[in-house]
């Protein structure tokens, strides 16, 4: 028995309704609410030195800034999910956005270092919830055998942020000051109301839905396996990021006009990385996950060595980069082993990622304070890489068949 067919039926309703072309607008609206949410989560690593001085702080304490915004994804994910669990998909996706718009106003507004903080913890508040929302339409509105595909072209729109929407950001920032970086988000978030108010079709709240049976997700050893791989494997990613401008410039000795070049270089490392896991991932899901985690440690522990040189580290950035595909592999491992209660399982995913968006960070600016170097946040990575590893290990040990049965069979 397919036990998401409950879960996903009020959606799925629509898609014998709508022509290619309109679910190809669906997720077109729904990306673009991915990249707005990528914009503000990734444009404020790179305008973190910027906002530092403006406060007159160090740039590891300014790292807490961009805890707080993944904290907020963690703590809001999971109690949006319970608690909108009987509103429709679409009501909730307009709210969200509404929310994000609204608190990265107020970040661009903040008098001090503290309300700032709140700002963006506040800001992070709907990310998650978004995020699984959007990818349970995305996916319920394609064959079963695409569902990864489909999950990929909503995190696409994160993807391209870190392309276009992070590197405009900073530049913006680096000319009229940071606080204009988050005032953009706020355009790109209502812009991103309109089109899910315009685009998305009108959808009852999901049958039977109810916060217990979403609850009823933390009861699977599998679920919890799955979000210990992106909360640990996916910190390094985010080690090496938060820090890479300061990296260019003080290790690498570029100009700050470089950075948001090599910072493209990342988006696009994370573009190619999550269009082709997609592929990959609904032919083999779980060893896409396992060869992806091996990616990434092998290309953290090659990022201190290149950090000397402005082609070497830019390389080494895409490659790290290319694995940002590890959110899609898991989103739809996520559908597989959560049974009924796939919004809470969905949102949960991103509050595992900014989990590790809060743990590498952390971590990372420890290695720097004590003395180890800008570059030792590839280090930092690597431990982190392998702590996903043995996840993923575990979760194969746990559900043998996940290497070799399709991806959209469940296994529990």
């Amino acid at each position: 028995m397919d036990v998401r067919a409950d879960a996903l039926d009020s959606v799925q309703t629509t898609r014998a309704k709508l022509t290619p072309g309109q679910v190809n607008l669906v997720h077109l609206a729904l990306a673009m609410g991915g990249f707005a949410i990528g914009t503000t989560e990734f444009a404020a690593m790179s305008l973190l030195p910027y906002f530092a001085a403006t406060f007159g702080i160090s740039e590891p304490d300014a790292g807490y800034a961009i805890s707080s915004y993944a904290l907020g994804v963690v703590v809001g994910a999971p109690v949006i999910a319970v608690l909108a669990a009987k509103w429709s998909r679409r009501a909730l996706l307009i709210t969200l956005m509404t929310l994000v718009a609204v608190f990265n106003v107020m970040t661009a507004l903040s008098p001090t270092y503290g309300s700032m903080v709140v700002f963006r913890f506040l800001s992070g508040l709907p990310h998650g919830a978004y995020f699984g929302v959007a990818m349970l339409v995305a996916a319920s509105l394609v064959p079963q055998n695409a569902r990864a595909q489909a999950v990929g072209r909503v995190l696409i729109g994160l993807t391209i942020a870190t392309v276009v929407g992070v590197p405009v950001a900073t530049w913006i920032g680096q000319a009229l000051g940071w606080r204009s970086g988050f005032g953009i988000v706020g355009v790109l978030a209502g812009l991103t109301v309109a089109l899910i108010w315009k685009f998305v079709p009108r959808d009852p709240p999901v049958e039977g839905a109810s916060m217990l049976r979403e609850l009823g997700a933390l009861k699977r050893p599998l679920v919890w396996l799955t979000l210990g791989i992106g909360a640990v494997g996916f910190g390094g990613l985010f080690a090496v990021y938060t820090y890479l401008a300061t990296t260019l410039t003080d290790v690498t000795h570029v100009p700050s006009y470089v950075v948001p070049i090599v910072l493209i270089f990342f988006g696009l490392g994370m573009t190619a990385g999550t269009y082709l896991t997609g592929k990959l991932a609904d032919r083999a899901l779980m060893p896409t996950v396992g060869a992806l985690l091996l990616w990434i440690l092998f290309w953290l522990a090659v990022y201190p060595f290149s950090v000397g040189n402005i082609y070497a580290i830019t390389l080494v950035v895409f490659m790290i980069g290319t694995g940002g595909g590890l959110g899609t592999a898991l989103q739809t491992r996520l559908m597989d082993v959560a049974g009924e209660a796939q919004t809470l399982a969905a949102a949960l995913n991103h509050s595992a990622f900014n989990m590790a968006n809060a743990l590498g960070p952390w971590l990372g600016g420890l290695a720097i304070a004590s003395g180890y170097g800008w570059a030792s946040t590839g280090w930092v990575g690597v431990v982190l890489a392998i702590g996903g590893l043995s996840f993923w290990v575990v979760s194969v040990l746990a559900d043998p068949k996940s290497l070799t049965a399709p991806s959209h069979h469940s296994h529990e």
